[in-house]
């Protein structure tokens, strides 16, 4: 049997995010995989943004949970604040931005198409 991975309180992660082994994802944006079912399965990340960081447009192919750890991040149907809990249904889209910065906990039922 498979131990279970565990981080401590996520709302208290900039305490801690210097010690996580984060990767390049995108332009001003770092990833910390925590796991991935492969091409076409579900997966799940932190995503660490630098003030003015963004997320090109996509579309969401499954169920895409996204829970605001610390800072903020926006796209066009609002802003989201630490402690907010966003899902965006299959087939929606949208572009993501952190004016601040910011960390979320992200997890994909299937991967994402990028339109750009």
């Amino acid at each position: 049997m498979q131990s279970p991975f565990i981080l401590g309180n996520l709302f208290e992660i900039e305490s801690c995010q210097d010690t996580l082994p984060w990767q390049p994802f995108r332009d001003g944006v770092e990833i910390y995989p925590l796991y991935s079912d492969g091409e076409f399965g579900s997966s799940a990340a932190l995503l660490r943004y630098q003030p003015g960081a963004r997320i090109p447009r996509h579309e969401h192919q499954g169920f895409e949970h996204i829970i605001i750890l610390s800072g903020a991040q926006s796209d066009f149907y609002g802003e989201y604040n630490a402690g907010t809990l966003v899902i965006n249904p299959p087939s929606s889209n949208h572009q993501v931005v952190s004016q601040g910065g910011c960390i979320v906990l992200i997890i994909w039922e299937k991967p994402v198409h990028l339109w750009q």
